[in-house]
């Protein structure tokens, strides 16, 4: 079964839900951009500590257990990054050692059920019915930069994927997505 994608205006309306008047919704922005701006999976946004984050570079350092990725940011993503560090970040933390690049209310380091709900209430705000996960986001992002030309090597190692394999899927979603267009659209199909 393929992974579920988000279309183009799906990603627009989920990205357009946090509303930027309190910390919370800046907080929220920054992490569904970056989301989807690097296609890092849900464990590794959590795992991001302050010091992963440049921005003059515009940059994010994506350490798992295996190996370390540098992956570049859009400039929309840059900018929610930018207010959240530089406007909101200190204001929701409780202790100021906190490395923790994203934090919850309580200012802790975010938690993986705490962006799922977080996740939930945006697809519920922007009327998207498909069933997204944070893995949506991952699968879009890639889904996304081949249908626009990317090559496969640049998405697997954006991915962190150690085989190439396992990036291949992304060319069977397009390949599908091309016979779908082709069936309805040539008069002889």
């Amino acid at each position: 079964m393929p992974p579920q994608i988000l279309t183009g205006k799906e990603v627009e309306l989920l990205l357009a839900q946090p509303s930027g008047v309190d910390a919370k919704g800046l907080r929220d922005k920054a992490m569904l951009e970056v989301m989807y701006a690097t296609g890092i999976r849900v464990t590794e946004l959590i795992d991001l500590n302050v010091e992963d984050v440049n921005l003059e570079l515009g940059i994010l350092k994506c350490t798992s257990a295996k190996k370390s990725r540098v992956i570049p940011l859009y400039p929309a993503a840059l900018r929610a990054l930018s207010v959240y560090l530089k406007e909101v970040r200190l204001l929701m933390v409780d202790d100021p050692r906190e490395q923790a690049l994203f934090v919850n209310v309580g200012g802790a380091r975010m938690s993986r059920q705490g962006f799922w709900k977080i996740l939930k209430s945006y697809q519920e705000k922007a009327g998207i019915q498909k069933d997204i996960t944070p893995h949506t986001l991952r699968h879009s992002f890639a889904v996304h930069l081949l249908e626009n030309g990317a090559d496969l090597r640049a998405i697997q190692e954006m991915l962190g994927h150690a085989d190439i394999s396992s990036t291949q899927i992304y060319t069977h979603v397009i390949k599908n997505q091309l016979k779908d267009v082709y069936q309805k659209a040539h008069p002889r199909a």
